[in-house]
């Protein structure tokens, strides 16, 4: 478990259940240790897939302005009336 999972799981239990003055029951703490692992090793897996990816908004903005081009080119008449 890392530094990080670890402080958390002590500001939790601080908070919620006044730790260290009370201590929860060992099961409790011990499936909150496991829980906390858990998370940690999850976050691991996910590597590049959980972080935030910036995208240039000039990339965007010019993607944005060709999918308008495009569209307008692309203009269908309805000729569903007759007259």
């Amino acid at each position: 478990m890392s530094s990080t999972a670890q402080g958390q799981l002590l500001t939790w239990l601080s908070r919620q259940a006044g730790f260290p003055h009370v201590r929860l029951a060992k099961p409790a703490e011990l499936l909150l240790c496991f829980a906390a692992a858990a998370a940690d090793a999850e976050g691991e897996e996910e590597g590049v897939a959980g972080r935030i990816v910036r995208k240039d908004p000039a990339a965007e903005a010019a993607l944005r302005q060709h999918a308008l081009r495009r569209s307008r080119v692309h203009y269908k008449s309805d000729n569903s009336a007759k007259v």
